[in-house]
């Protein structure tokens, strides 16, 4: 077996050549702000997404938060979003003095645009749409009721950077789209995130939003620096527990940052966001964006592997079958998910939990962000059922077929 542990939270897409630009980060103390990589990411959005212009944040939250400033929503209004999702979706919304209204999911595990109309008050002012998984959203059927009820459709893209739907980008689609560079995201900088908007007047105030914010501080820099460096020596000794203990301590004294932080679990703001990406960890998102499209690739032939070797398990349901689709995790839904979970835990194997809360991650205040149980009950039978199995593209081939092998013997 592969020396690296099967740990789909885990720092998974991190390389050697990542570490080795971490580190040349690292040493380049001055410009751990303001550099280079900032405009070659910049640059790289703008080619790809053929935009304007791209805006660079320190995470997804913060993008989303500039883009709802920018279209002026604020107190009282409303924004659609899907339930089954991350805090880190409604929080922003919550951040600007509007009201998260929870709509439930379709098959797909995104949301049931049959049901969006009936959610579109006068107070609706825009509808975010996640792309769960990489898996597509029924853009197209979103868009025109966007369009009949003039609501600003803004793309989630941090799940599906590289995915298309029928031929055309996610991301395309919308009228503004945002992105996370987050540590188990499609590309990664531990932190970072960007955003553009499509229209011009809204895409000056953006730029104005975006301009008056300030780089994180050095000891947050650092902090994120660290991360990949501590996982390159983290992740070999992970199976033999001396990793384990590592990881622990410097989680316990704050060496490493947690992906969410406890004030967002009740709607609040750390005062880190909203900040612009500092060039350190540009030049780490600069690194995987070059690498994007091999990413995909490799997700999409892990994805192929569970289809082919998993169609027929009576305990289990795919995901759909999608060639567009770049399944970032790929979710299968079983009602012995806990029981699962659990055994591969044994084998010293992490699977995903993404959501096992209909709004992740666990400590989730549900009123104070705006749900109430029973408001969305298939995202709620989802969050009970799904399971992540990793489609990182760092894990071999003979440890997919592993667990390809425990899922056959141990499901059914």
């Amino acid at each position: 077996m592969n020396i690296r542990p099967i740990a789909i939270s885990l720092s998974p897409n991190s390389q050697t050549d990542d570490v080795g630009e971490c580190f040349k980060a690292f040493l380049n103390f001055t410009t751990w702000q303001k550099g280079i990589w900032e405009e070659k990411v910049q640059n790289w959005f703008i080619k790809y997404y053929q935009v304007k212009n791209i805006y660079l944040f320190n995470s997804g939250r913060s993008a989303l938060f500039a883009i709802l400033k920018s279209y002026g929503i604020g107190f009282d209004d409303e924004v659609i979003v899907q339930a089954f999702t991350c805090v880190a979706v409604p929080d922003p919304v919550i951040w600007v003095g509007a009201k998260p209204v929870y709509v439930d999911i379709d098959e797909s595990l995104n949301i049931d645009c049959g049901l969006l109309s009936r959610y579109i008050t006068n107070k609706t002012k825009a509808i975010i749409v996640q792309n769960t998984f990489g898996i597509p959203a029924k853009l197209n059927e979103i868009k025109k009721i966007t369009q009949k009820y003039n609501l600003v459709l803004i793309e989630d893209c941090s799940h599906s950077l590289g995915a298309t739907l029928e031929g055309k980008r996610i991301g395309d689609f919308g009228d503004a789209a945002f992105f996370s560079f987050g540590r188990d995201k499609i590309i990664s900088s531990v932190f970072g995130g960007a955003a553009f908007i499509r229209k011009s007047d809204a895409d000056n105030k953006l730029k104005r939003i975006y301009e008056e914010l300030s780089y994180p501080k050095l000891s947050w820099i650092l902090k994120q620096l660290f991360h990949p460096l501590a996982f390159f020596i983290i992740l070999p000794l992970y199976n033999f527990y001396l990793g384990k203990v590592i990881l622990f301590l410097m989680q316990k004294i704050n060496i490493l940052s947690k992906p969410v932080e406890n004030i967002e679990l009740t709607g609040g703001i750390p005062a880190v966001y909203p900040q612009k990406l500092p060039n350190a960890l540009a030049r780490l998102a600069f690194n995987q964006l070059q690498k994007l499209e091999s990413f995909n690739i490799r997700r999409k032939e892990i994805a192929q592997l569970y289809f082919e070797k998993l169609q027929g398990l009576k305990s289990i349901r795919l995901p759909p079958q999608n060639k567009e689709a770049i399944y970032l995790r790929f979710n299968i839904l079983s009602s012995k998910r806990d029981e699962i979970f659990k055994i591969f835990r044994r084998h010293k194997i992490l699977l995903g939990l993404w959501y096992s809360n209909i709004i992740d991650p666990v400590g989730v205040d549900y009123n104070k962000v705006g749900y109430k149980l029973g408001m969305a009950k298939n995202a709620e039978e989802k969050a009970h059922l799904s399971l992540n199995l990793p489609t990182y593209p760092t894990i071999a081939e003979n440890q997919v077929m592993y667990l390809i092998n425990l899922i056959i013997k141990y499901a059914d």
